[in-house]
């Protein structure tokens, strides 16, 4: 029997612009962004079997509409493009709608069981998730005063509020020593069990109760960032939504900014440089900059001024950095600042300063700054460090200076090779070897040697 020919698939196609080869192209291209290498080989002859009438399987029509979506600048459905999606969890779909203790359980238990967390792992990182909510949503999920708590609920009070804030801020200095890719299962089970648990207690009042709610949106925009820096978007996107769902019902304005500050800031990484502008926009609006702290303020700035740069606006780009050196010096011992911030210091502030800086063009000011961030970054934040100092030997290569960015990478070598679990650590040995590759075919030898034990380094990691 003859199948039916997909016409909503190829009016897509034509709508795009595209042919097979460029449709196959794109896709393989959010396959690879989002770690899912078993689709790295799809070609046009794939995409003409799904016009022809052939379903693609598994998370398949979720890259392909993913794609699309990117390409057209608008949402693409499955059910749009005539493609048969079998269950709700391979979609990934970010449902702004969904509670969010409804979330926290289900993303918890898929994240924790071995049979269901591929499908998790699997999971596409969205462009058309970054869409915030409107305002309405955000007063919608201010809690409503404290109610009765079901019979024989846990009473939870201000020291256990203070134990999950403990045993987060714990989780947080130990991503910023190893990496993401360390301990994160840990933190999950923590936030599905204990945490939890405390968020359906029986509170005293509506300020405990906030509090905890807050304490939980952290723990939940940890889990993102571990997994944003280990490389697994998809999984890092839907915990940073969980966060902005908790810190929205607590009415935590500045802990919502801080969230989307991490989201634009992955997506700066994976070059949506538009929707990292609208994120880091929102994070700096109303309440969310001007109730923060000034080290917080700094922090959402400074990622502003690399969404304004990458975007091509450099002028607002160099006010926003001037902003967030005020900012920072504004931080002294006599001000409480939220122990999320604890990293973000002048290392960290010349670091994404660095980065604006590359973004418009002005290598020197780059160079100078990813230095400056290296001479001041403390010991206990190898993880970044080592992530700077691959910076630094990219932009000096750039500017030729070849042996000494093999220098400069050499020592970052040194600091992965100290037990670092990190996606975007390994990913500056990737564009390494990348950069190098013309160096070592010449037969240089310090780049030759950077080849060998960056290939020990990514066999050692992978």
């Amino acid at each position: 029997m003859a199948r039916e020919r997909n016409e909503q698939f190829a009016a897509l196609l034509t709508e795009a612009g595209w042919s097979r080869a460029q449709a196959a192209a794109a896709f393989v291209r959010v396959a690879k962004e989002n770690r899912l290498t078993r689709y790295a080989n799809v070609q046009r002859q794939h995409v003409s079997h799904w016009v022809a009438g052939h379903q693609p399987s598994e998370h398949a029509p979720i890259i392909m509409c993913e794609a699309l979506t990117r390409r057209l600048k608008r949402v693409v459905t499955p059910d749009e493009a005539g493609f048969t999606v079998l269950t709700a969890s391979a979609q990934g779909a970010l449902d702004w709608r969904v509670d969010p203790l409804v979330a926290l359980n289900d993303l918890g238990r898929t994240d924790l069981d071995a049979d269901r967390r591929s499908l998790l792992r699997g999971g596409v990182y969205s462009a058309a998730a970054l869409v915030l909510p409107s305002d309405a949503w955000w007063a919608e999920m201010a809690m409503e005063p404290v109610a009765e708590a079901r019979k024989g609920a846990q009473r939870v009070g201000r020291g256990d509020v203070e134990s999950v804030r403990d045993m987060i801020l714990a989780f947080s200095r130990m991503d910023q020593r190893r990496g993401g890719g360390h301990g994160r299962t840990a933190l999950v089970e923590y936030l599905r069990s204990d945490v939890a648990g405390y968020l359906v207690g029986k509170f005293p009042n509506d300020r405990v109760r906030r509090d905890m709610h807050a304490a939980a949106a952290e723990g939940s925009y940890l889990s993102g960032w571990m997994a944003f820096d280990n490389g697994e978007h998809g999984i890092a996107e839907r915990y940073f939504t969980l966060g902005l769902k908790l810190a929205a019902r607590a009415g935590d304005a500045p802990l919502s900014g801080h969230i989307l500050r991490a989201m634009a800031h992955q997506a700066l990484d994976l070059g949506f440089s538009d929707d990292a502008l609208e994120l880091s926009t929102a994070s700096m609006h109303g309440r969310r900059y001007q109730s923060a702290t000034p080290r917080e303020r700094a922090l959402l700035g400074v990622v502003h001024a690399r969404s304004l740069a990458a975007t091509g606006k450099n002028q607002a780009a160099s006010k926003a950095l001037l902003r967030a050196e005020d900012d920072l010096r504004q931080a002294h011992d006599g001000i409480e600042e939220p122990a999320r911030t604890f990293f973000f210091a002048e290392a960290s502030l010349a670091h994404e300063t660095a980065c604006t800086l590359r973004d418009m063009g002005d290598r020197t000011g780059a160079v100078r700054q990813f230095r400056r961030s290296v001479k001041t970054r403390g010991v206990s934040f190898k993880r970044t460090h080592a992530v700077t100092l691959g910076y630094l030997g990219a932009t000096q290569v750039s500017a030729g200076n070849v042996e000494e960015a093999c220098a400069t990478w050499s020592t970052a070598l040194d600091a992965m090779e100290e037990g670092i679990y990190s996606g975007r650590a390994r990913q500056r040995v990737v564009e390494m070897r990348g950069f190098l590759s013309p160096y070592r075919r010449r037969g240089v030898p310090a780049a030759a040697e950077l080849e060998a034990r960056a290939t020990d380094y990514l066999r050692s990691v992978d």
